[in-house]
């Protein structure tokens, strides 16, 4: 009994502690922003007096925020089978003296899908479209001396619709869109004086907050003038005079500059926006993978006194797109990345996890040098925003969408979104792209999304276009799904393409399990092999699909791709086509384990354009049987690899795709294989090998954490690495073995990911694949030694200990912000000066053209535009097109963009001023073929079809998720004929 009551003691000593903290620090400031996740209540069904604050809580669960109330679906169930229904959240609070009598705002970055707010039994509001951040002013609600109660009624449902409208949100979708349910991401509680800088969440409260941007960029002398903008309201009964400061700190904390001081007078209720910029030297700008960060300080003083000040972080870069390309900082970009699912989830906690494993997650893509994440169909939530400014990984964002456009209330809930997301996330220098819909829309309807952009961020240095708009004369950017565009003029990039899919669990056909390539159920009703591949032929496949794009890329003529998003970066809880319930198309599986795609992508990405440095990786493992016999694959950026077996030389490998090398039969032995990849001249450019590993031995545990330490505040979460290891600490990549944990300690099981039963969601029993696996323990709000052990039949156990510490909660709020203490990652530097690649052929100036039919139309196959192409009517007589250039040239490349390009295989004659220069069938391709040729000089180029039939491919060319069949060229193009040619697109190139 004593020992109880000392701890009762205790407990009362650390709360007193942490209110007068909380009391002394709102009183030594202007302005707080508290943490609201701690101490919620959440009850899983739904109460009618839920709402009132006498509410018997005795039934509800204890949460920390973020928490979606159906996280336990999160990759156990398929993403139509996520549970729905209505919740409800409940949380006590109390204001700290000092801020009796201020404004107070609740600011929610999301909820899903729709919340209805009341505090202390009233209602404030309803928020539905389950996406956007939203805020109120509670002032009114609240008790200020007393204690307060917010329930928040949550319905996800999804086939809610909006009440006003009677509409169905577009992008509350079962195919894209994982349904984490409840209050999934962060709430803040703002404090502010009666004159204050306004927050940017428009819908309620209608006020835009703060915008920092930069003009006169000079990225060599490291200058720009730097703009604060800021909406200042005033809610006291008389007008008030301030000043507004600048304060600009860099990403140590150190003073670069103050400014401002101009005066403004706001009368009673009114809002005013005011500025001041000034010109700063020595900047470092914000770049890809160097996420270098400035903290902006917006300050009103009134008679000289502080009575609001705004902390901001943001960086400064240089955009710009132009001739098919993006610019970063003057440099061309070839956007290399992925198209991620916005819930970017984990098995078990679905989208709510703490920001440094946001971190983790969005800092892997970069390490696998992707610049670019496009965020799919929804807009992402602050945590990711903030996570990529960080880590250096540009940013497409959308608002809301599905695969097709829409009008009436549906568009008007997209505009919306579109304003509310911009206005929130404008002043994050990762995001570079707005996207207006994941479908092609009208011009109408892009001409109002830019209308948005220009209102209220016209000065971001961001793109706004949408998928596809080929031909638009509004959109800034554009792309299709899976094809290859150019352009000379706006910046065309894949929007999502290599959507093959791959268990991480499955090697090759000659390791555990023995998983026989393409093996797997159909999918409605055809082959899906492509989407049940072993970790090489998928590794293999976005060798391939990646080298279509790179040969297309900047420097390549005047016309290029501006790059691709692979689809997708982590296994996701979303739609699939392959033999899980989840989608595994990801170079990461869903604990951000790699698979060899991803390493593949390190190797063919590492640079902005060219290779800025070279490498190699070896495809696979070498833990095999005796007697085995393979090919082994190479991914290397030289122009010759070698390979070597415990020193011998096995040969130089056969080349394709541009960075793939394979070695056919190589005999498996023990020891060590080598790759070394050369130049043309012999020199070595880099080198790669794989130890054969020793018999299992023992598991190994390793944990990682908030780099400042494992926070008892109920939502941090440690991941811990299994691995199965040999006598000497070498993983054993072909280890199955299932591993037995044990969890003592204030902490919460979460788990891992495998496949079997459930996939084995919150078991404690998790067999490893290919020798590692991952689990999530969570902390809780009681700080303390956590230790998590782990053993397996015959082999060695191990435990590891990991302490948490405790974060000072106080009546509900806290100081503590889970992203304090995460630092900005410079791994790349700046921005490299000079041409970020070298030209290697140049494009003929074509100035006319005659055909053998349909002579009005051939000028449309050199306009540059891939939505118009020339074909002749179906005859041999009739099928040539020959091109006038502007001058003789050196040719030796004919590049065409056919009608049915994945479908059809073309016999073709190419003639140089009427000598045979080529000869031979098209291959089926995603977008461009390359004719390659002995060079000759001419100033014509004839392109003939041959007697032989048109072939076609007899694979199709696949469907949308909905089961529409996918576009394959132009098909108002295809005319009927035994003998068609149809262009597109033709180009006639030089090389340099």
């Amino acid at each position: 009994m004593m020992i109880l009551n000392n701890i009762r003691f205790l407990k009362i000593c650390l709360s007193l502690v942490a209110y007068l903290v909380l009391v002394y620090t709102a009183t030594a400031q202007n302005r707080a922003k508290y943490n609201f996740n701690p101490g919620w209540k959440l009850l899983e069904t739904d109460a009618a007096d839920a709402r009132q604050k006498d509410f018997d809580e005795s039934g509800m669960k204890a949460v920390t925020l973020p928490h979606a109330w159906n996280e336990d679906d999160a990759f156990r169930l398929a993403i139509d089978k996520h549970r729905t229904g209505v919740v409800w959240y409940r949380k006590h609070f109390r204001l700290p003296p000092a801020d009796r009598g201020k404004k107070v705002f609740i600011e929610f970055e999301g909820v899903r899908q729709a919340a209805t707010v009341y505090i202390n039994g009233r209602y404030v509001g309803l928020h539905e479209n389950g996406v956007m951040a939203f805020g109120f002013d509670i002032t009114e609600f609240l008790d200020p001396a007393g204690d307060n109660v917010i329930a928040v009624r949550v319905d996800n449902d999804w086939g809610y619709r909006e009440q006003a409208t009677d509409t169905k949100f577009q992008w509350a979708d079962r195919n894209f869109n994982a349904n984490y349910g409840g209050i999934p991401k962060n709430v803040w509680l703002h404090v502010t004086e009666k004159l204050y800088q306004t927050l940017p969440l428009y819908s309620f409260l209608q006020t835009t907050g703060t915008y920092i941007y930069a003009t006169a960029l000079d990225i060599p002398a490291k200058s720009a003038v730097v703009v604060a903008e800021s909406e200042v309201k005033n809610e006291w009964d008389t007008p008030r005079t301030f000043t507004f400061e600048v304060a600009v700190l860099d990403a140590d904390g150190k003073p670069v500059k103050t400014f401002g001081n101009d005066a403004f007078t706001v009368h009673p209720g009114g809002t005013h926006r005011v500025s001041a910029q000034a010109k700063l030297e020595g900047l470092n700008f914000w770049s890809w993978g160097y996420g270098y960060l400035y903290t902006v300080i917006t300050r009103l003083r009134v008679d000289g006194e502080i009575v609001d000040e705004l902390y901001t972080k943001t960086g400064f870069r240089k955009t710009d797109f132009r001739e098919g390309m993006v610019y970063l900082n003057d440099r061309v970009l070839m956007m290399k990345g992925y198209a991620q699912r916005t819930s970017n989830e984990w098995p078990a906690v679905g989208m709510s996890v703490p920001p440094w494993l946001s971190d983790f997650s969005n800092r892997l893509m970069v390490e696998s040098n992707a610049n670019l994440v496009r965020w799919m169909h929804v807009t992402p939530w602050k945590q990711d925003v903030e996570s990529c400014d960080r880590v250096g990984l540009l940013q497409a964002m959308p608002a809301g969408d599905a695969e097709h456009d829409v009008e009436g209330p549906r568009w008007e809930q997209r505009k919306q979104l579109m304003r509310d997301a911009i206005i929130y996330n404008r002043n994050s220098p990762s995001i570079v792209f707005y996207e207006s819909g994941n479908k092609g829309i009208s011009e109408q309807h892009m001409r109002e999304m830019k209308a948005i952009r220009d209102t209220y961020d016209p000065h971001g240095g961001r793109a706004i276009g949408s998928r596809e708009m080929l031909d638009s004369e509004v959109a800034e950017y554009g792309g299709e799904m899976l094809y290859i565009n150019k352009s000379a003029r706006i910046p065309l990039w894949a929007m999502e393409y290599s959507r093959d899919e791959g268990l991480r669990k499955y090697w090759d056909e000659f390791s555990p399990p023995y998983h026989k390539d393409g093996d797997g159920p159909p999918y409605r009703g055809e082959s899906a092999a492509a989407y049940n591949r072993n970790q090489d032929s998928h590794a293999i496949e976005n060798v391939i699909r990646w080298n279509e794009f790179w040969r297309q890329r900047p420097g390549r003529g005047r016309r290029v791709s501006s790059g691709g998003v692979n689809i997708i970066f982590s296994d996701s809880n979303t739609h699939f086509r392959g033999a899980e319930n989840y989608r595994r198309s990801g170079e990461v599986d869903p604990m951000r384990i790699p698979k060899d795609g991803f390493f593949a992508h390190q190797v063919m990405w590492n640079g902005w354009v060219d290779v800025d440095e070279h490498g190699a990786h070896i495809i696979g493992h070498w833990n095999y049987e005796p007697g085995v016999t393979k090919p082994v694959h190479v991914v290397a950026t030289g122009e010759r690899t070698e390979l070597l077996l415990n020193g011998k030389s096995l040969g130089f490998g056969e080349r394709s795709e541009n960075f793939l090398f394979t070695f056919k039969d190589v005999n498996w032995e023990p020891g060590v294989i080598k790759a070394v990849t050369y130049d043309a001249e012999g020199r070595t450019l880099a080198t790669a090998e794989i130890r054969t590993a020793g018999e299992p031995a023992a598991v190994r545990l390793t944990a990682r954490h908030h780099p400042e330490g494992f926070r008892a505040d109920g939502a941090d979460l440690a991941l811990i690495t299994v691995e199965v290891v040999d006598a000497h600490g070498n993983r054993c990549p072909t280890a199955l073995n299932t591993i037995e944990f044990e969890l003592d300690g204030p902490a919460e099981w979460r788990g891992g990911i495998a496949q079997g039963p459930d996939n084995y969601i919150l078991s404690k029993q998790l067999p490893v694949e290919c020798g590692v696996n991952r689990v999530l323990v969570r902390s809780s709000p009681v700080a303390g030694t956590i230790t998590v052990k782990a053993r397996s039949e015959g082999l060695a156990p191990h435990e590891i200990t990991l302490n948490t510490t405790s974060v000072e909660v106080s009546h509900g709020l806290s100081l503590y912000k889970p992203a304090d203490g995460l630092r900005p990652v410079f791994t790349r530097g700046p921005a490299p000066m000079g041409e970020s690649f070298t030209p290697t052929r140049k494009s003929a100036v074509i100035v006319g053209a005659t055909a053998g039919a349909n002579a009005v139309e051939v000028q449309s196959s050199y306009d540059d535009n891939e939505r118009t192409g020339w074909s002749n009517d179906g005859n041999l007589q009739t099928a040539w097109i020959t091109y006038e250039l502007a001058e003789e040239t050196s040719i030796s490349v004919v590049e065409l963009k056919l009608n049915n390009f994945r479908t059809r295989s073309y016999p073709i004659q190419i003639l140089v001023d009427g000598e045979e220069v080529f000869r031979g069938n098209t291959p089926p391709n995603l977008g461009y073929v390359t004719l390659p040729f002995n060079e000759k000089r001419g100033r014509s180029v004839t392109i003939r079809l041959l007697p032989e039939r048109v072939r076609l491919r007899e694979t199709s060319v696949g469907t949308e998720v909905s089961g529409k069949k996918l576009g394959d060229g132009l098909a108002h193009a295809d005319i009927k004929g035994k003998y068609v040619l149809s262009i597109i697109e033709a180009e006639i190139y030089e090389i340099l």
